[in-house]
């Protein structure tokens, strides 16, 4: 995976220093501005449950497919959970083509780390016969364009179709378990906001974009809960983050989240009543 080799000229990277010393942004927002979202669900007609997110120009598509499966050993009265990220060429020429790289391993687990400690699926309803049958629900992620912030793109969009997602119901006799046709929401039971900073000298911004990670010195994100909770948070690059940047970044990223929810919230009604 190239994306993080590409070398900004010095010109532009001392345009977007100077920018940031006045408290604006090479795309024009102020630092704390999020980039306008939309979603859009059920768009995979073969998948349980789908949906893209678009953040300013980035682009995510993730899809949610049910399959019986075994528990794992350790939760054995549990569904199971996993969690697939894909960077694809298509979505920037710094990506390649192959088997996962860093970037999308550790989106990847970042999502999964959101959804699981939110608890935004109760896994136990997802138990069909203890120790031996459970729903597994695999959730596919696909990057379309890359304009910056794939973190959070990628964790609404696996949120996005995780609310809109329906099993098949089932009848259990004598351990055997049988699909019917008939289907039922997912048990969703708590939300997962990812909110995404970028710290770039001494500034700190949200929602970066791809010129911006560019040339970031650390990023941090924070997944927060319909209560504004924090349920995940996740460091990248070398540089730090103060305690009181950190206080910062929560702090604000609580307020995104909650807009985040009610934008989400108006587009799954719009969806659902059309």
């Amino acid at each position: 995976m190239a994306k993080s080799e590409e070398i900004i000229p010095i010109i532009k990277k001392k345009t977007i220093e100077a920018l940031l010393g006045k408290n604006t942004r090479i795309d024009g927002r102020k630092l704390d501005e999020y980039r306008e979202i939309s979603v859009e669900f059920n768009v995979i007609e073969k998948a349980e449950g789908s949906a893209i997110v678009n953040i300013g120009n980035t682009m995510v598509i993730a899809g949610v497919k049910s399959v019986l499966g075994k528990p794992f050993p350790d939760t054995p009265d549990e569904g199971v959970l996993i969690v697939n990220t894909e960077l694809i060429p298509l979505a920037s020429p710094t990506f390649e083509p192959g088997p996962p790289g860093e970037d999308d391993i550790e989106i990847a687990r970042v999502v999964d780390r959101g959804i699981r400690s939110a608890k935004v699926v109760d896994l136990k309803k997802l138990c069909i016969v203890p120790g031996k049958s459970v729903w597994a629900l695999y959730i596919d992620i696909y990057a379309l364009n890359h304009d910056g912030n794939l973190m959070d793109a990628s964790g609404l969009a696996a949120y996005c179709a995780l609310v809109c997602t329906k099993i098949p119901k089932h009848a259990v006799e004598n351990e055997n378990v049988k699909i019917l046709e008939e289907k039922e929401e997912l048990p969703i039971q708590h939300e997962a906001i990812p909110v995404t900073f970028a710290k770039i000298g001494e500034k700190i911004v949200v929602d970066p974009c791809y010129e911006e990670e560019l040339i970031m010195d650390a990023r941090l994100t924070i997944s927060f809960n319909e209560e504004g909770k924090i349920c995940a948070i996740q460091k990248g690059g070398r540089g730090m983050f103060t305690a009181d940047e950190i206080m910062y970044c929560a702090e604000l990223g609580r307020k995104i989240s909650r807009e985040i929810s009610e934008k989400i919230k108006r587009m799954l009604e719009n969806a659902q009543s059309t």
